[in-house]
């Protein structure tokens, strides 16, 4: 399905036809017409599947006919987990809305309070925002929501994860009754249904591609590998394979710092992102990675929200995540937009508990290898696909 059948208004087909997007995926298709209704809507989407434009373009199309007429407010709300997907997402609304005179930014935490306090007073459509720093300039009186119409709450189960909910729930007691609200999240458990019950009423509900990590354009498999020769075996990939580009992901910003020391050491220039870094520094470096300048991109999971890269060859999981979901989120920067993408993780015996939990998520077995002069002296045992974690096999017993 086009774009055109979405009755988008030229001007935003414009903006979409010069991203080079023709097609609508699949919940675009279905959240845009329920959004432009001005419905409520919870949708389950997973990274990759175009969800951002999914919800951003019937903003723009429904705001489009006015302006905030006074300082300090703003007419949409959009809340996001971390500071690299706040600013990936306003600037795909500033490309969406190049033909539109509506004016958006992104703010966020660990930078100076006073550009931001002023493009508030200069006057802001929609604000995209991490819960702290909205709450931190609501508190300061520069930011009011009397004039908000519509609510996004993106990737509500990485905010929940994150500890968010307290923000949150501030937030949205402040916020003007009978806008319309809309939740985005990459599963739909029990913690985000609950929030939906607070803060949604009679939604409409979307649930696209469950297991995003099943998708034909991913190849995706697992190496295992001895704890303590990992670093090495990565850096063996790094030399032999023909990746373009890579996005490692790792468990803590303090083994981030060590590995990209550790490849340096073996000659391959490599740079980290993690909270431990300023804004300025992380900024720069995602966008050398996004141009490409940027090879090898070791990343916390967290830090990794917002890195988005239509043709990232190659994702690997240094360590394996927790809890089992996040997998799915990591792998999804590879393969996007039918581009062919390579998941690859690198698995001791210590993550066999996370990966049972992952592969009893996928609903499969991860297809295994083994690399000459790596093979593991501690074997990995094969997953238990009905796994379940002990405190909730304690719970059944209770029950």
């Amino acid at each position: 399905m086009s774009f055109s059948t979405l009755e988008l208004s030229p001007l935003i087909q414009q903006a979409v036809a010069e991203q080079g997007y023709e097609q609508a995926t699949e919940i675009q298709r279905k959240a845009i017409p329920i959004i432009l209704d001005g419905q409520n809507l919870i949708a389950a989407a997973q990274t990759g599947t175009g969800k951002t434009a999914s919800f951003v373009l019937p903003i723009l199309q429904r705001l489009s006919a006015g302006q905030t007429q006074r300082k300090k407010r703003i007419r949409a709300l959009i809340l996001v987990p971390t500071r690299e997907l706040a600013i990936q997402v306003d600037e795909n609304i500033k490309a969406y809305g190049k033909h539109l005179n509506l004016k958006s930014m992104a703010m966020f935490g660990g930078v100076d309070y006073a550009p931001q306090k002023q493009a508030l007073i200069d006057g802001v459509d929609i604000l995209v925002a991490t819960p702290g720093r909205l709450i931190d300039l609501y508190g300061q009186h520069s930011v009011h929501f009397d004039e908000v119409e519509m609510l996004v709450l993106d990737e509500a189960d990485r905010m929940l994860d994150m500890g968010f909910i307290e923000d949150i729930n501030k937030i949205l007691a402040r916020l003007p009754e009978n806008i319309q609200n809309l939740l985005f999240s990459a599963t739909l458990s029990n913690p985000v249904r609950e929030l939906a019950r607070t803060a949604i009423s009679d939604p409409e509900e979307i649930v696209i591609a469950k297991h995003q990590a099943s998708k034909d354009s991913i190849n995706q498999y697992l190496i295992t590998v001895d704890k303590d020769r990992k670093s090495a075996l990565l850096s063996y990939l790094l030399t032999e394979r023909d990746w373009s580009q890579v996005l490692i992901f790792i468990g803590t910003k303090h083994g981030a710092a060590k590995l990209v020391s550790q490849l340096e050491k073996r000659g391959i220039a490599a740079e980290a992102i993690h909270s431990g870094r300023n804004q300025a520094s992380r900024a720069r470096v995602l966008e050398e990675f996004k141009q490409g300048k940027v090879k090898y991109l070791v990343a916390t999971g967290v830090a990794a929200r917002g890195i988005d890269i239509e043709d990232l060859p190659c994702v690997i999981n240094y360590d394996m995540p927790f809890p089992a979901d996040e997998y799915v989120h990591r792998i999804g920067r590879t393969g996007r937009a039918g581009a062919k993408g390579e998941a690859v993780s690198l698995v001791s015996r210590d993550d066999f508990k996370n990966l049972c939990m992952i592969e009893s998520r996928l609903g499969h077995l991860i297809k295994r290898q083994t690399v000459e002069g790596f093979t593991p002296n501690k074997e990995v045992p094969i997953s238990i696909l009905n796994y379940v974690p002990k405190h909730k096999r304690e719970n059944r017993k209770e029950n």
